[in-house]
């Protein structure tokens, strides 16, 4: 594993934030990998999640949006999250297909940044936050019909930010290039009442999933 430091220039000056990079054997794909708006790079889900998508041959990199590596819980204005986005994309541009991935906020902020630019080969929503739960009249879908690249939603059944699941289901339909994937009695972390299991577990146990839904939309 290789730690960088990166640096984002925002309107109160430049922040810095780690990215924790990982090879795979054989890489076939390169996949930078956001947490979610109350959990940082290093949470279990993600660290699980990354090391099953390398087991699957694609590279990883995990990194933290500035207001979670200055030790804030709550997420800064979007503007920020997305240039974070363009400066991981920069670092870590190869020669193989890159998909960016987000638990969550991390997802939603990823689509906004390709909404507005941001050049990568797909995009996978770990738990896409469609809307606040018990607040389905306020989707926050309006950019998605933008992106024209393939856009992979992996969705619990249980989730509340994607209730009723029907919402969810036609938003996809209209979408040019996208798929969804409902995960049995999952919750917004993927988590199954009567089905105890740490987070990292969790996390690993969707890449095969999502390796095989890559590779179907390659090329």
């Amino acid at each position: 594993m290789t730690t960088r430091a990166l640096t984002v220039a925002l309107p109160k000056g430049d922040a810095a934030f780690d990215i924790d990079l990982e090879e795979a054997v054989d890489a076939w794909a390169m996949m930078p990998i956001a947490h979610g708006a109350g959990a940082g790079m290093n949470h279990a889900f993600l660290v699980g999640f990354a090391e099953g998508m390398r087991a699957e041959g694609v590279s990883t990199a995990r990194f933290n949006f500035p207001y979670a590596q200055a030790g804030r819980r709550m997420p800064g204005p979007a503007a920020h999250a997305i240039a974070t986005w363009r400066v991981v994309v920069e670092a870590v541009g190869s020669d193989l297909p890159l998909w960016a991935a987000g638990k969550s906020y991390g997802g939603r902020m990823a689509s906004m940044a390709v909404a507005d630019g941001m050049g990568v080969s797909g995009l996978v929503y770990l738990g896409y936050p469609l809307h606040q739960p018990g607040k389905p009249d306020a989707p926050r879908a309006e950019h998605l019909p933008a992106i024209m690249v393939p856009q992979l939603f992996i969705e619990g059944t249980k989730d509340a930010f994607v209730d009723p699941h029907e919402q969810l289901e036609d938003i996809v339909r209209a979408l040019p290039a996208a798929t969804i994937s409902w995960i049995e009695g999952g919750g917004h972390s993927f988590e199954v009442a009567g089905n105890k299991r740490p987070a990292d577990e969790i996390g690993a146990s969707l890449a095969p999933l999502v390796a095989s839904l890559m590779r179907s939309n390659i090329g």
